[in-house]
């Protein structure tokens, strides 16, 4: 057996494996979630508020983690908008608990709120230079006419892409 045949047949072991407990996750999130409007009607407003923040954001936590393992194991790629997604959510879900809970110094919730534009950054820039975005031209150059040139992939593509601005129609 191929070495390469059997670490993709492992990882979709593995993905698929991962995928249920996610899903039984989601499940669980959600059932947890709607258990707990009982702190809301029971308790304080502001107990059962912190409740569900914290478990909402946990259940879209999981949701956008299942995202990318489900893409992962149909497409064998990781998309990094799928993980900065997960990533922005999670600090998110941090500042989130630690305002509610007071817990936190505004050192500790700064410093997430600087890593939170660092990942917002990332996620433009990961959208804006997609490499499924780059294409490469169709349209058919004649010999005759004109010298051929040779066809750009890669950096210097995305460069040339960059310096000319968007085309208009």
């Amino acid at each position: 057996m191929d070495s390469i045949k059997l670490f993709k047949q492992v990882t979709d072991v593995i993905t698929t494996v991962i995928l249920y407990i996610l899903l039984l996750a989601l499940i669980l999130g959600m059932a947890k979630t709607l258990l707990e409007i009982r702190f809301i009607i029971f308790e304080s407003l502001e107990s059962g508020f912190n409740h569900m923040v914290t478990s909402v954001l946990t259940v879209f936590i999981v949701i956008d983690l299942f995202k990318a393992f489900v893409d992962y194991h149909e497409h064998d790629r990781i998309k990094l908008t799928d993980i900065t997604d997960a990533t922005i959510l999670i600090v998110l879900r941090e500042i989130a608990v630690g305002l509610y809970s007071q817990k936190f110094g505004y050192e500790f919730i700064l410093s997430l709120a600087v890593l939170l534009l660092v990942l917002g950054i990332i996620r433009v820039l990961a959208v804006k230079y997609s490499p499924a975005k780059i294409q490469v031209p169709s349209t058919p150059v004649k010999e005759e006419e004109e010298e051929v040139q040779p066809l750009k992939t890669g950096l210097n593509a995305l460069l040339d892409r960059c310096s000319s601005g968007p085309e208009r129609n």
